[in-house]
């Protein structure tokens, strides 16, 4: 993944990484936070754990297309209030583990935006096809 021709420049450029939060649900459900992992394998001095945190619950995603996807995760996730001071004019690199039509990215973005981010890059381990969904 570091191999990656911009991912170095990305992660040496970065203040901090931010790794995608899972809902309480998931964490319990995995024991773990695979994109956390992920990012503290690529820039363990530079990876903030809780520095993005994702509201409640949000609905399954699998099956569901990228319009119902955005309405699941909208203000989904949110920058711990004793964090916007590190987030604000920084730049960023957003890891998650699987993308499939960005909308969680986008809004867990668009939330580290909000809160004065400079620049954000995302960085994602695999990339899935996105289907639509079978009602």
């Amino acid at each position: 993944m570091r191999h990656a021709p911009w991912v170095e420049p990305a992660l040496d450029a970065a203040t901090l990484v931010v790794p995608m939060p899972l809902s309480p649900t998931r964490l319990r459900e995995r024991g773990f936070n695979q994109a956390l992992e992920l990012a503290r394998h690529l820039a363990p001095y530079k990876t903030h754990a809780h520095t993005l945190l994702r509201r409640g619950d949000s609905a399954h995603q699998v099956g569901a297309s990228r319009q119902e996807r955005l309405e699941h995760v909208r203000d989904a996730f949110w920058v711990a209030p004793e964090h916007v001071s590190a987030v604000r004019g920084q730049r960023l690199v957003l890891v998650d583990d699987v993308m499939t039509t960005g909308a969680s990215m986008y809004e867990a973005a668009r939330a580290l935006r909000v809160a004065g981010a400079a620049h954000i890059t995302g960085l994602v381990q695999a990339r899935t096809e996105e289907r639509e969904a079978h009602h």
